[in-house]
């Protein structure tokens, strides 16, 4: 009798994305408390839009006011967009909920592909999870699902809460719609940029440059009189097409999910041409020999590539803000109710100006101190990733170091001040206005202590309890919201002058006031001092 040969049993060959679904709910599971606020926000964000109408709007008159107050604010109109009939309540809510909450959405989503993804290829993770039963686009697929999950729960959520608090339910799900779309679209094309760069760092700055500069652009061509179709080349500006409190077009959100799905298939694509651990652009070895020397050498290095980034940005903003000094007088001519809110105490066409260009100045203060609060949060940043204590175990002291990098906090924002209101200052001396390029100029310039003073918050945060180092953004966000929002929602004086913002005076009128200015400077020194005194004492990380 001759025996039978054993029965093979031939393995199943793996998929790319074998493993998705455990490694899909493991990560949710792990990730769901730094997923939450990017969800609830959104829905906070209508549900004060609700609150603030029924506080400004209880009478007809007040409604119409507020509606004619918002439609010609050339600044509220850059951040939120074009002001359609806000004396309504679905108006409202979709003109102070729209943008914001789209780009709240977007940038979650931006920083959950790229931690998902490259963010874990650079710390080591992403090899443990490869060495298992898992296909080489699992990780990918799951930072997508992940944030396809986070943006539809957004968008749900804002929609149906705001429906029952008295927002059609139309409106109010089309503008959800609009937040889930926005944050599939970035998400998509965060995918793509940690394919392309070279670490987690580059590529989530990548995406949000690109998220910051179509958010800029849409603003931009709504506030001035562009062509139709230039609106069509900006995938923001779809989403501010459907007009959720205008009838409705649904129409418009298929080309973001259209464009999503072409970008997710690119981030697949590059994925399969790329090594592991690295870009397609991949960044080049250092020199053989270190070259920096210095604590300030070495937070330059670490900042470079932001700081001509940025750089460029503000170039760019120069001319957006610049475009609207040139066109004051015809803005102004064509909205004599906004001409009333930009004249409050002004008592002639000169000071009119001066105080039109200090509303636009401190606009441009409020995103420079954005890129001096990121390099404060550097210096914790190289904490955590056990960067700085080899520096510090040397000759370095503490105090060099963290002044290394308070000095480029502190320094690069005048660099761009500079550059945006060199550009400003040329469209200002041609615009006919009353103001020369140097007055235009000197107005951004005196925006600085305000910007020191938001830098501050987050150098006394990092340096002091850099456990709530997301606090660090509080000054930031502070002052965007009271000085844009402040006038508009006639908050009292005091509340406004918790913007740093607020006490930036038109230093091109005959007298101006500085003395709100000086202790603004005041204030921005002893942060910082605390900041110091606090990072010494304190254990790294």
């Amino acid at each position: 009798m001759t025996a039978s040969a054993p029965a093979t049993h031939r393995a199943r060959p793996a998929s790319s994305v074998t493993g998705t679904g455990s490694l899909l709910r493991v990560s949710l599971r792990a990730e769901i408390r730094s997923l939450a606020p990017w969800m609830v926000v959104p829905t906070i964000l209508t549900l004060t839009s609700v609150l603030g109408f029924e506080l400004l709007g209880r009478t007809e008159q007040e409604r119409q006011a507020l509606n004619q107050t918002i439609a010609g604010n050339p600044a509220l109109g850059l951040i939120f967009g074009p002001a359609g009939d806000v004396s309504t309540l679905d108006g409202f809510n979709a003109w102070r909920g729209m943008a914001i909450g789209g780009f709240v959405v977007a940038l979650g989503a931006i920083l959950v592909v790229v931690k998902a993804t490259r963010a874990q290829e650079d710390s080591g993770q992403a090899e443990f999870l490869a060495a298992g039963v898992m296909g080489r686009n699992a990780r990918l697929l799951t930072a997508l699902a992940m944030c396809g999950i986070m943006s539809l729960v957004a968008g749900v959520l804002s929609g149906v809460i705001t429906a029952f608090c008295g927002v059609g339910w139309e409106s109010s799900l089309l503008l959800g719609a609009g937040f889930t779309a926005t944050g599939w679209l970035f998400g998509a094309l965060a995918g793509v940029t940690a394919q392309l760069a070279g670490d987690a760092r580059a590529a989530s700055s990548a995406a949000i440059g690109a998220l910051g500069v179509f958010f800029i652009l849409r603003g931009f061509f709504y506030a001035v009189d562009v062509p139709g179709w230039l609106v069509w080349i900006n995938p923001l500006c779809w989403v501010q097409e459907t007009h959720p409190a205008e009838g409705g077009r649904w129409w418009p959100l298929a080309l973001v999910v259209v464009l999503a799905v072409v970008l997710a298939g690119a981030a697949f694509a590059a994925q399969s041409a790329r090594d592991f651990g690295q870009g397609i652009f991949a960044t080049p070895p250092g020199p053989d020999r270190g070259r920096v020397h210095t604590p300030l050498g070495l937070m330059v290095r670490l900042n470079r590539s932001p700081l001509v980034y940025w750089a460029l940005a503000f170039a760019g903003l120069g001319v957006v803000f610049g475009y609207f000094i040139r066109s004051m007088r015809e803005i102004l001519e064509g909205n004599p109710f906004m001409a009333q809110l930009f004249a409050h105490g002004a008592s002639s066409p000169e000071a009119l100006s001066a105080t039109f260009v200090a509303t636009i100045a401190s606009l441009v203060g409020i995103i420079v101190s954005i890129p001096g609060v990121q390099t404060v949060n550097r210096i914790r940043t190289e904490e955590l990733e056990d960067h700085a204590e080899p520096v510090l175990a040397g000759a370095v002291t503490r105090s060099r170091y963290f002044g290394a990098g308070m000095l480029v906090a502190l320094g690069a924002p005048v660099l761009y001040v500079l550059i945006a209101g060199s550009v400003m200052g040329l469209f200002g001396m041609s615009a006919g206005i009353g103001l020369s390029f140097a007055d235009v100029l000197l107005q951004t310039l005196a925006v600085l202590p305000a910007v020191w003073a938001v830098i501050g918050v987050a150098a006394f945060i990092v340096g002091v309890v850099p456990v709530a180092r997301v606090a660090s953004w509080l000054g930031v966000v502070g002052s965007l919201a009271l000085t844009l929002l402040g006038p508009s929602l006639k908050l009292p004086n005091w509340l406004l002058g918790f913007s740093p913002f607020y006490h930036v005076p038109p230093v091109a009128l005959a007298d101006p006031d500085l003395w709100g200015l000086l202790w603004v400077g005041v204030i921005a020194v002893g942060l910082v001092v605390g900041g110091f005194a606090g990072f010494r004492r304190r254990d790294i990380p």
